[in-house]
């Protein structure tokens, strides 16, 4: 079989029919209807004139219930009745997915919820720096890239989602690899993910959406446990090209933890060629436990964001730029590789 082939991220080539799903037609679901609260306005205490002569007003009325305080004993009747109307939803096609198939509601409440034991549990991710993400806008999200497996870019859309004061998505841009597996492809789209080159991510941008990228790419998830931490080469600056035209600002994203996750120790080239898969990794528990050799080890991630770097204040021809790219490229990857070393520095246990 032949290599699995990677599209790089400067490439300005549109994705072929065949790889992007078809838009489903579907009624839009309305957003506003289960937060709508109404505003409960108190006038102060006043006397009431009656046959008996003046009294004075009862005491202060009791405070509105806030919204998720839940009266007890109805927690789990509105679990249950919000389960129903999604699955309702669901069969009757009463929801909607943006062109790129990203469905906001399953994503929410199903695919984030399988996310999220590993990301609180399993992995205990400590996030730090999140107020560098805008609130609203359009921006880029780089990361280095790591794991054998890539569990890092997930856990750092969980990280963006429940940490971000205004609860945004990151839209991850990833391999061609990704959307050619079956159900993986499926599951890819519906979680915001898109194919990793500079027509849909400037597409996201330009829509206001966060955009997460790891320009690294196979050569950052496959290295050798020997160079974990390690950032390589961030390819030919596409990402920067992409941010400039569309003015977004670059976030950096330093990931300490998953470099732990699947040491890998080995790589069976001839084996990974035969299966058309970039690598074959050997690590001390795969493939020599089978199934349970699987199971990524219980690290202790950390996830910071850093300070923004900002790209609205270059004209529109510094996009083709080869100098500029190159010297915006290598201060981000600066930064990351900075902060890598430095989290390492803080860092006194891997597992706990």
């Amino acid at each position: 079989m032949a290599d699995a082939k990677v599209i790089p991220f400067d490439d300005d080539r549109s994705r072929g029919a065949a790889q992007r799903s078809p838009r489903r037609r579907s009624s839009p679901r309305r957003k506003g209807d289960a937060a709508a609260v109404s505003e409960v306005k108190t006038l102060p205490g006043r006397q009431r004139e009656d046959a008996r002569g003046a009294e004075p007003a009862a005491g202060p009325p009791e405070p509105a219930r806030r919204p998720q305080e839940e009266p007890r004993g109805g927690g789990l009747d509105r679990r249950v009745a919000g389960g129903l109307a999604f699955l309702r939803r669901r069969l009757t096609g009463e929801y909607e997915v943006d062109d790129f198939g990203y469905d906001e509601e399953l994503t929410d409440q199903v695919l984030m919820s399988l996310l999220r034991p590993f990301y609180e549990k399993y992995f205990r991710v400590e996030v730090k720096g999140v107020e560098n993400i805008p609130a609203e806008g359009g921006a880029l999200i780089v990361a280095n890239h790591s794991g054998t497996l890539p569990l890092d870019g997930l856990m750092m859309q969980v990280a963006v989602h429940d940490n971000h004061p205004q609860g945004r998505h990151l839209r991850l841009l990833a391999a061609d690899l990704v959307f050619m597996l079956p159900v993986v492809n499926e599951l890819a789209r519906k979680a915001g993910h898109t194919l990793a080159c500079a027509e849909d991510a400037e597409r996201l941008l330009e829509r206001g959406e966060l955009v997460g990228v790891m320009p690294e790419g196979f050569k950052g998830i496959g290295k050798p446990f020997s160079e974990r931490y390690k950032l390589q080469r961030f390819g030919r600056g596409g990402f920067v090209s992409t941010a400039l035209r569309a003015g977004a600002p670059i976030v950096p994203c330093s990931i300490v933890g998953a470099e732990e996750i699947y040491p890998m120790i080995g790589n069976a080239k001839t084996l990974a060629r035969v299966l058309g898969i970039p690598y074959f990794p050997l690590t001390p528990t795969f493939p020599w436990l089978g199934p349970l050799g699987a199971l990524p080890l219980p690290t202790k991630w950390t996830i910071q964001f850093g300070e923004p770097i900002p790209t609205d204040g270059y004209p529109l021809e510094a996009a083709d730029d080869p100098m500029l790219m190159f010297n915006l490229t290598d201060q981000v990857r600066e930064q990351i590789q900075h902060s890598l070393y430095k989290l390492l520095v803080q860092r006194r246990s891997v597992f706990f």
